[in-house]
This record gives C-alpha cells, sequence and structure tokens, in this order.
C-alpha cells in the first residue's frame, strides 16, 4: 500500500507541474500588454516600467518560469498588484468558501445518487427503477447556471425559503446561505452517480460470491448493502475524485449568482483586470486541489479493492 501511494503522488506532483506550467505559458500568450491594463491608460512610463521588473515580464519566458517556481518552493506566490497584499493570503482567504461550497455539493449528491442507484439496482425493471432513470437523465441534463438562476428565482425570490446572497454569519446562518448554491452545483451530480452506481450494482450482484452469499440464505438487504455495495461503489469513489475539478468549474457560476466569495470569482475577476500573480495563485491552488482529490480517489480504491494495487 505505502509504494502504491507513493507512486500515486509522485504522478500527482508531474501532473501538477506540466498543468501549472501550462497554464503559466498560456496566460503570457495572451495577447496585450498587461502592464497597461492593470494600471490604465494613464499610468506613467516609470510606474509600468517598475511594475513590468516586479513581475519580470522583462525576462524571456523561460526566466519568468524558473523565477515563478524558485518563488513557489519558498511559499511566495507572489504580491497582488492592487492591494499590495500577499498572494497567498488572499488566495487561502477565498478557499475555504468554495471548499465548503464543493464538499456539501459533493456530500448530498453522492448520498442521493448513491441511495437512488442501489435501490433502483435492487428493484431492476420496476416502474422505481424507470422513475430514476428519467430523473437521473434529467438531472444531468440540467446546466449548472440554469438550475443556480431558476432556484435563485423559487426558493429565494418567489417562496423565500432560503437566503438570496451572500455567505452569512456563524454556523447555521451560513448552512443556511450554503443550500441553494450547493444544489445548484450538485443535482447534476446525482444523476451521474445514480446511474453510475445502478450499472455497477447490477454488474456486481452477478458475481460468484453473491450467488454463494444467497445460497447461504443471507438477506437480500444484507447482501446487497453489506456484500455488493462496497464493491458497487468504488467507480464513484473515482468520479467524485475527478469531478472535484468539474466541481471548481461549476463553483464559478454559483459564487457569480449567489453573490458569494470563492476561489472561482477571484479568478474571474483577476483574469479580467490581467492581475498575473493572484490568476497564478489560484490556478496552482486549484489545480493542486484536482490532482490531489483525484490521487486520494485512487488510494481509497486501492484500500477498498486491494486488486487495484497491483493494476498499475
Amino acid at each position: 500500500m505505502f509504494n502504491f501511494a507513493l507512486r500515486r503522488f509522485a504522478l500527482a506532483a508531474l501532473i501538477l507541474f506540466v498543468a501549472v506550467t501550462l497554464m503559466f505559458l498560456m496566460i503570457r500568450a495572451v495577447p496585450g500588454d498587461p502592464v497597461q491594463i492593470m494600471l490604465g491608460p494613464r499610468a506613467t512610463p516609470e510606474l509600468q516600467a517598475r511594475l513590468t521588473a516586479e513581475l519580470a515580464l522583462d525576462q524571456p519566458i523561460w526566466r519568468q518560469l524558473v523565477i515563478f517556481y524558485s518563488n513557489m518552493m519558498q511559499g511566495d506566490l507572489g504580491t497582488d498588484v492592487f492591494s499590495g497584499r500577499s498572494v497567498t493570503q488572499i488566495v487561502f482567504q477565498q478557499l475555504p468558501f468554495t471548499l465548503e461550497l464543493i464538499f456539501a455539493s459533493i456530500l448530498w449528491s453522492a448520498a442521493l445518487g448513491i441511495g437512488l442507484g442501489t435501490y433502483a439496482a435492487a428493484h431492476p425493471n420496476t416502474l422505481i427503477d424507470r422513475s430514476v432513470a428519467v430523473l437521473s437523465v434529467s438531472f444531468v441534463a440540467a446546466p449548472a447556471f440554469v438550475v443556480a438562476l431558476l432556484s435563485l428565482l423559487l426558493f429565494a425570490v418567489q417562496l423565500q425559503w432560503f437566503p438570496a446572497i451572500g455567505v452569512g454569519d456563524g454556523f447555521w446562518d451560513r448552512l443556511d446561505h450554503l443550500v441553494l448554491p450547493a444544489f445548484a452545483i450538485g443535482l447534476s451530480w446525482v444523476g451521474y452517480i445514480a446511474r453510475l452506481v445502478r450499472a455497477s450494482m447490477l454488474e456486481v450482484l452477478g458475481e460468484h460470491h453473491i450467488r454463494t452469499a444467497r445460497a447461504f440464505g443471507l438477506s437480500e438487504r444484507r447482501i446487497v448493502m453489506v456484500y455488493a455495495l462496497r464493491i458497487a461503489v468504488l467507480p464513484v469513489v473515482t468520479v467524485i475524485g475527478v469531478g472535484m475539478g468539474f466541481l471548481l468549474s461549476a463553483a464559478v457560476f454559483a459564487e457569480i449568482v449567489f453573490a458569494r466569495p470563492g476561489l472561482g470569482k477571484l479568478v474571474i475577476d483577476s483574469i479580467t483586470t490581467r492581475n498575473y500573480p493572484i490568476v497564478m495563485g489560484s490556478v496552482l491552488i486549484s489545480t493542486g486541489l484536482f490532482v490531489i482529490s483525484t490521487a486520494v480517489a485512487d488510494l481509497v480504491n486501492a484500500w477498498l479493492d486491494p486488486r487495484a494495487r497491483t493494476s498499475t
């Protein structure tokens, strides 16, 4: 298990390096003078020259990349051009809001999706099974930004069940503000997970060890919940790990529609103003979260199914 974990995290480090390097080069390749965009047309030549030197934009691209990684290894992601604050401080100030939104979305969508998929697989070709299939496809087909807007209009404006914008103060108030954004970006994942669990569960229920368990007279409920679900849920763990990246992108819509602070909104605002330090810091943290989540998903799979440790 240790060697498997070591290989997985080494691969994660390589993926992180390649992804951040490509993003660094893509940002630098965007047309236009970033210094002029950041400072505006009225900035003096002296101020433009000073900012260019501070951002190392007067250096060759390979030198800029070396400087970026050198500073990153020391925990320095740069300084915000406008506020003068540390990029690390700004990014990690916004990160908890995005993480709580993502984890809340994963928690409710996985719980409901696994439950629906398991129940549908235990009652194949019935009205319940077909109803779950219709609901799953409908949820998958619903775009996150459309669900966010409709849920805002219906549950916040029309029915006034939940607050419309902000993050709230205190645990219960923050939880109340979290319901609609988490519902908006997690709804499609209910469909994905339900369909995946149903297909995986039907396959597992046809395995030899399940037939053996039935031959010993074990109840169908015990067979499904104890012996089949543990194996059938393995693909879901992988999907959830990969889904972190998609939820990060979907969180942008929720943070804009519901006026929530977060990493996604920070990236959008920084790209608009070409604030290079904030963009790179946010991309680094977001990519790191995605890579780590996939690596952790692989480790959980290997823990649940020892056969996965020898597959790579």
